[in-house]
């Protein structure tokens, strides 16, 4: 909010909004807890997608839904891959920006589409591996601590992405989850993996 940055609504900023605080999951209560009306309001006015200086299409997962995998399929055992430049594809119809973010499954990647575009999810800042059960139940791992972000430069007309991945007092954070009686997020964050 300070930055007054670029947002884009995700689905636990959504879930902070649209539930009370009962029915909320583990991971949402303590956050509302902690927000004020002020910073509920903002959450309110985020957009789930925004388009940013005419040249990049931002979503949190897909641009029509806030939990759908863009670059990535769970399969009916768990595996979680690639998802097929198909599938890819097709959520990117009627999208005219050459470069598009996405998120949602924290895991650092990038597809370039057959007419050049480029479809990033930059990787996640402070959640490295989680447990989710849709569509299928599947477990999700970086395998580092490390927070993770993506560097874009447009270069002849074409996006290049460099991924970071940086160190950080991961421990502390781990530590935090501990208190706040999450097990496995407290793992994620110490190793990178749940278990």
């Amino acid at each position: 909010m300070k930055l007054d940055a670029v947002h884009v609504l995700g689905n636990h900023d959504r879930y902070l909004l649209d539930r009370p605080p009962e029915k909320m999951g583990s991971w949402d209560r303590p956050a509302h807890a902690q927000l004020d009306a002020a910073q509920l309001d903002w959450l309110r006015a985020l957009p789930m997608t925004r388009v940013f200086r005419e040249q990049v299409f931002l979503c949190h997962a897909t641009p029509n839904d806030d939990e759908i995998y863009w670059l990535d399929t769970v399969h009916p055992d768990g595996t979680v891959a690639l998802s097929s430049l198909d599938r890819i594809e097709q959520f990117a119809q009627g999208i005219t920006q050459s470069l598009i973010l996405c998120a949602h499954t924290h895991l650092a990647r990038a597809v370039r589409l057959r007419d050049g575009r480029l479809i990033v999810n930059p990787g996640s800042a402070g959640s490295p591996g989680y447990r989710d059960v849709h569509p299928f139940p599947h477990v999700v791992e970086a395998g580092t601590p490390h927070a993770r972000y993506a560097i874009f430069e447009l270069t002849g007309g074409n996006w290049q992405v460099t991924f970071r991945h940086v160190a950080y007092d991961h421990e502390t954070m781990a530590a935090l989850a501990r208190r706040n009686s999450q097990p496995e997020l407290a793992n994620a964050l110490a190793t990178g993996w749940i278990s």
